[in-house]
């Protein structure tokens, strides 16, 4: 099945992808979350960088695109593997391509959204927890000192509400424009990241 991406539809990804690469604190450091309340520290932690915010949101779109199984399976992957990651990072472990990959996972997985990439769900699945475990790295190493299992649960539900939110969003435009609408908003995401690579 051929997919078209009609210039009407364009338009509103390239008008995403340029949103999104203006907006403030973008690929490195999110200074400011280690202070206040750990909960609240955690929920603003992955609101307050555009490259984590878009590759959260890039999941939920590839997971709609994708369908069956993978709709809640990648998000839950991401989820799982940020969660070990922000445990390894509150301990210490530094990984000096955390940042890179962060940005990587914004364009690939806008990317696997705009393509409709369907690998076996195994292979998808191990991706997502790759790069879920790179988010969760940054979260554990710039949250605060003391109270993770606070600061934990916060990244996590802002983390499944982004992901919630590509997800519908995905679905949503599906049902009402058809499958190259959905596909338009991952090719934004992609082309967000590769801005803000650049940038």
């Amino acid at each position: 099945m051929r997919f078209r991406i009609s210039a009407p539809i364009c338009r509103p990804a390239a008008g995403l992808a340029v949103g999104f690469a203006l907006l403030p604190a973008v690929a490195s450091a999110h200074p400011g979350h280690a202070e206040g309340a750990a909960l609240v520290a955690g929920l603003s932690h992955p609101l307050g960088g555009t490259d984590h915010l878009l590759a959260m949101v890039a999941v939920g779109l590839w997971a709609a695109v994708t369908g069956g199984r993978a709709v809640w399976a990648m998000p839950l992957a991401f989820l799982v593997a940020m969660l070990g990651g922000g445990l390894a990072g509150a301990a210490g472990l530094a990984v000096a391509a955390v940042e890179p990959m962060i940005l990587a996972s914004t364009i690939l997985f806008g990317a696997a959204a705009a393509l409709a990439l369907r690998p076996a769900l195994p292979l998808a699945l191990a991706a997502v927890a790759v790069f879920g475990a790179a988010h969760g790295l940054a979260h554990g190493t710039e949250g605060p000192q003391a109270g993770f299992a606070p600061y934990a649960a916060g990244f996590i539900v802002a983390t499944a509400a982004l992901h919630l939110t590509g997800l519908l969003a995905g679905r949503g435009l599906a049902r009402l424009a058809g499958a190259g609408a959905a596909r338009s908003l991952g090719a934004g995401a992609a082309l967000a990241g590769l801005a803000l690579a650049f940038a």
